[in-house]
């Protein structure tokens, strides 16, 4: 695969009073065209409203920075106004209507990631507003809208009339309906606050989402992971053996990472750093080592339930071949054979750095 896979920051798209959207171009990141693969943020500012809309692809949002609200009306059922913040995972399935907003002071900024086998071009988000000028009352005939919302026509002028705002838009006051915390159960899950499903002292911590903890992300086709890795400690080289892309979001710190592909051959070797994205291509082999400060990043992984093979550690796949299919395959005497079979033994998956 003759691609370029370096990471790459997002670019602002559009801006408004209340904040700006930014998003990964597949021409600066061709993975994204290649691996149907959507990126996109959302920064909002105190009082900075995303006004609704619908996208035409599924997407994970990940919480990034800040806390917010985030209305959420699902086919045929009533609106969910949940409360989010920082290191809150939610599945944002097709069809889905949202809208977000920030009452805080700090600023409120949320990314999402999903795929766009659907969408009107590979590779990228198209969302549909339903209020602003772009909204669907702007491109319909007075008539139409008439009709169809049984309204006069003078009350349909200033409904159009009175949207002066495109995408996103800041309130004056803060007159949105209140969150309700029962609104999260089955919607959100704080990926930073969720019990751990690795954890490796000195090494680094995982925290899944799948269908089991947050089922929405079988409608969305989705699972994804949160992964802390200590300073200096290393995440096993591996692969994910069920065919699906690995997309990444570096979300603090800094640190260094190599793929290897097709034919043993090392397709990237770089440094990521916060607010790069990277894609790995299937079957693709992977590893990272953090810098001093640590490594964090947010993953979704295109299929609900992923399954990966590690290929060190002592859950590493060399485990299981028999000692004289690892002689004859890497062509060495039986010492060298269990040297290497001997380390690693009780590490899986993060290892610390080297005393």
């Amino acid at each position: 695969m003759d691609i370029d896979l370096s990471p790459k920051l997002a670019k602002k798209v559009c801006e408004g009073d209340g904040g700006s959207y930014f998003a990964w171009c597949p021409s600066e990141l061709p993975m994204l065209r290649e691996g149907n693969i959507g990126a996109a943020k959302l920064a909002l500012e105190k009082n900075g409203f995303a006004l609704p809309n619908y996208c035409d692809s599924a997407r994970v949002a990940y919480i990034l920075l800040g806390s917010g609200t985030v209305g959420i009306v699902l086919p045929e059922r009533e609106e969910k106004v949940v409360p989010v913040k920082k290191g809150d995972a939610i599945a944002l399935p097709f069809g889905v209507i949202t809208w977000w907003h920030n009452k805080e002071d700090t600023e409120f900024v949320v990314l999402f990631l999903g795929d766009t086998k659907t969408a009107h071009k590979r590779g990228e988000f198209t969302t549909f507003s339903l209020t602003g000028t772009n909204g669907i009352f702007t491109g319909f005939s007075t008539e139409f809208v008439s009709r169809a919302w049984d309204l006069e026509e003078s009350v349909v002028k200033t409904l159009v009339g009175k949207q002066t705002g495109k995408g996103i838009v800041k309130l004056a006051g803060s007159n949105m309906p209140e969150p309700k915390q029962e609104h999260r159960d089955g919607m959100a899950l704080n990926c930073e606050e969720a019990p751990l499903d690795v954890d490796i002292k000195g090494g680094g911590r995982v925290v899944l989402l799948n269908t089991k903890n947050l089922p929405l992300v079988g409608e969305v086709g989705c699972g994804a992971d949160l992964v802390r890795l200590d300073g200096g400690a290393m995440c096993s080289p591996g692969f994910s053996c069920d065919s699906a892309l690995q997309v990444t979001y570096i979300v603090r710190g800094s640190g260094r990472a190599q793929v290897v592909g097709v034919d043993g051959k090392r397709v990237l070797e770089t440094t990521v750093k916060a607010g790069n994205l990277f894609i790995v291509p299937r079957f693709f082999i992977v590893s990272k080592i953090a810098d001093p400060e640590g490594l964090e990043w947010f993953s979704i992984i295109t299929t609900p339930n992923p399954i990966f093979t590690h290929m060190a550690g002592s859950i590493g796949c060399w485990k299981g071949l028999s000692p004289k299919v690892l002689e004859s395959a890497f062509n060495v005497d039986s010492e060298t054979e269990q040297l290497f079979r001997s380390k690693r033994t009780s590490d899986a998956i993060f290892f610390p750095p080297p005393n």
